[in-house]
């Protein structure tokens, strides 16, 4: 008979790899992607460096897997404030808040996953995590459009666009102190998103504060 894995074998290989990226993430979070190394990451996750290599034979494979995590993480915190919101500009939004406030939370994971300078072969395995969170934002100001809550524009060039606003004004080196101030920055950039996706000032503002209350 062909061999097949226990059920308590495939958890236990399944606990294993969530640990390894759980390691990786801490490791990113102190020092960046730079700091996710087989040996290190093996240590925090209280395992042999060995195994680690047989989940990720490389810090390539290893950045890559710590990415997609990430990305299905943040996408999944994106859709469903979207789908909290009354509607398509509220989702929006909703969405750019949320993203906001997630970034501003572990600044440094954010600037590593999304902005920091990396080796050429661990920035295009880095391009996939911000052409989704793109791809996301496109697909939210397409269905604002098609209800006529935002002025005809090319959704992909706005949300590339959006995407640079946000990490700029959050987590990029020209970013200000947030420390004490998240609620106040995360207002006035979700404010200058919108005024830029051409929603009217009065509108835009009470866009803002009621994503803020109903998220408290």
């Amino acid at each position: 008979m062909p061999y097949r894995r226990t059920e308590n074998v495939a958890r236990r290989l399944a606990a294993r790899h969530a640990a390894i990226i759980a390691a990786a993430q801490e490791a990113a979070s102190e020092g960046g992607m730079a700091a996710v190394q087989i040996a290190p990451v093996a240590v925090k996750a209280g395992i042999a460096a060995g195994t680690v290599y047989r989940y990720f034979p490389g810090k390539t494979d290893l950045v890559a897997a710590l990415l997609a995590a990430l990305s299905e993480r943040e996408v999944s915190a994106l859709r469903r404030a979207a789908a909290a919101a009354p509607g398509p500009l509220s989702a929006l939004a909703a969405a750019i808040m949320t993203f906001s406030m997630r970034a501003l939370r572990q600044r440094r994971l954010a600037f590593a996953a999304i902005a920091e300078p990396v080796d050429a072969e661990l920035d295009a395995v880095r391009l996939a995590f911000r052409q989704t969170l793109a791809a996301e934002f496109s697909g939210l100001i397409t269905t604002a459009m098609a209800g006529k809550h935002l002025p005809e524009q090319d959704a992909g060039l706005t949300a590339a666009a959006l995407i640079g606003l946000l990490v700029e004004g959050l987590i990029g080196p020209l970013a200000p102190d947030a420390t004490g101030r998240e609620r106040e920055i995360v207002q006035a950039l979700t404010l200058i998103a919108l005024r830029a996706l051409g929603v009217a000032d009065p509108r835009a503002r009470g866009l803002v504060v009621q994503t803020v209350i109903s998220h408290q």
